[in-house]
């Protein structure tokens, strides 16, 4: 059972500019973080800190209830994830253009790209949640969900705040073909698309990796993206298990599927056939630059965890203007 009793936060100023977030995330790694718990929090219903405590409930509750009546082992974790991750990644960081801000993904054309296939059911199991908190933005709504999945799997706690705000359309939504794919026919051309994709964003090889450590959670599926399987074993666990496969099992083309020609999109499986990784999973460990991040990684589950707290933090915040003096909250469950 989800123990969002136990459930704490750090809140701080909301730094002015991007220099000064950087910043504000190594602090909150410091022991001199003042920790506050929420029974000390101001109980005024105007508060954030409260309102916000009250929806990462829910959201816990509503990954555990529904991993309950799966019975199989899934859960929604991975596509909240992947909710707030495809929300966030199609900023640009020449015109400002895309990013988390809007929640655009409610209508066309966001709703109907290929990369976001399987994503109404994350957002219809949402809604709930938005009509009991109707005071909250729908993109604050889906940032946070990736927020909870994450530390709710065991995960590092992500810095987060509120601000973000929701359009009444997707007229403003950038063009399609921004979020990553999975493979582009071969290793150099997969291994630049890449670089080229998060480069764009404004991430560095070393947070395209620790982004990437996001797929120890969920797993593909073949009426979505046409691919099949989880990354490892353990699914709804966030750990660095993700890089360990990568370095030390064997992976090879899946040529087969249930006894059957395999007839999808070209993968990789390992030795038991159960688990999967993508071309541009295996592109980070044929490209030195990336593999050496892997390989720190696989060996140091505490690194992993520090920079994706830092990174998926950032990517969250792509295409948002917060306003001055927003708090900060940063939960440790």
């Amino acid at each position: 059972m989800f123990n969002t009793s136990r459930l704490v936060f750090t809140k701080l100023a909301a730094p002015a500019s991007t220099a000064a977030i950087l910043v504000t995330f190594a602090d909150l790694n410091t022991s001199s973080t003042t920790i506050t718990t929420l029974a000390d929090a101001a109980p005024s219903s105007s508060s954030p800190s409260i309102k916000l405590e009250k929806v990462k409930a829910s959201i816990a509750n509503l990954i555990e209830e529904d991993a309950t009546k799966r019975e199989d082992g899934t859960a929604l974790t991975g596509t909240f994830v992947r909710l707030a991750w495809h929300c966030a990644g199609t900023y640009s960081k020449q015109d400002g253009s895309g990013g988390s801000n809007g929640a655009r993904m409610r209508f066309s054309p966001e709703a109907n790209w290929g990369a976001n296939a399987g994503l109404k059911m994350a957002r219809d199991a949402l809604e709930p949640i938005k009509h009991k908190f109707p005071e909250m933005s729908y993109a604050d709504l889906y940032s946070l969900a990736g927020v909870v999945a994450i530390e709710e799997s065991g995960g590092p706690a992500i810095p987060f705040r509120l601000g973000r705000v929701d359009f009444e359309s997707g007229e403003a939504s950038p063009p399609d073909g921004r979020l990553p794919n999975a493979d582009m026919g071969c290793r150099k051309d997969t291994i630049q698309h890449v670089r080229n994709v998060f480069y764009r964003m404004g991430f560095n090889d070393q947070e395209i990796v620790a982004l990437l450590g996001a797929h120890a959670l969920g797993r593909c599926h073949t009426d979505a993206s046409g691919y099949w399987g989880p990354w490892n074993f353990s699914e709804t666990a966030m750990s660095n298990e993700y890089f360990r496969l990568l370095v030390e099992e064997r992976w090879s083309p899946k040529m087969t599927h249930n006894g059957e020609p395999w007839t999808g999109p070209d993968q990789y499986e390992d030795s038991t056939g159960k688990l999967m990784m993508l071309p541009s999973d295996i592109a980070l460990i044929q490209d030195p630059e990336f593999k050496k991040y892997v390989e720190k990684y696989a060996k140091n589950e505490d690194l992993f965890f520090k920079d994706f707290a830092k990174a998926f933090s950032k990517l969250l915040e792509l295409g948002v203007a917060f306003p001055a003096g927003k708090s900060w909250f940063k939960w440790r469950v």
